[in-house]
């Protein structure tokens, strides 16, 4: 398992946020032609049978694993980078970080101007905690810390 520094892992966030925005759009829209192939099933019940312009329903399956393929190319590129995507839907991602001959996970959510938090992999988001001195970050002046 690839393991970051929360200086290598901070350096990615702006190619891993546009990622995670694919991804979540990809999953919105989706989600939205899924939600209009449900109307158009309930109808069908509902009526008891209709005409059904059979070519567009299936330019909008089509379209929706588009959309679904999309989302998990995107999320595969997270995880070949080392990366895990814990939940598209928040935008969360776990970096393994070693941290006392431990593997740690560094936690970063969409939104967030930068990794401030970590927890154990047995604990996961509950248990997320500020980082603290035993993560060294780049000084001021962009050199490491001694």
């Amino acid at each position: 398992m690839k393991t970051f520094t929360l200086d290598e892992a901070q350096s990615l966030l702006p190619v891993l946020e546009a990622l995670l925005k694919r991804a979540v759009e990809g999953k919105q829209a989706a989600e939205e032609v899924e939600s209009k192939l449900s109307e158009l099933s309930r109808r069908i019940y509902l009526s008891g049978g209709m005409k059904v312009d059979v070519a567009e329903v299936a330019r909008q399956r089509a379209e929706m694993e588009q959309h679904l393929q999309r989302v998990r190319e995107t999320v595969a590129e997270i995880d070949s980078i080392g990366v895990q995507v814990k939940d598209l839907d928040s935008g969360l991602l776990d970096f393994p970080c070693r941290v006392d001959d431990e593997v740690v996970l560094l936690c970063w959510r969409m939104g967030e101007s930068a990794i401030e938090h970590w927890h154990t992999v047995e604990a996961g988001f509950q248990g997320r905690q500020p980082l603290d001195e035993r993560f060294p970050r780049r000084s001021a002046s962009g050199g490491r810390p001694n």
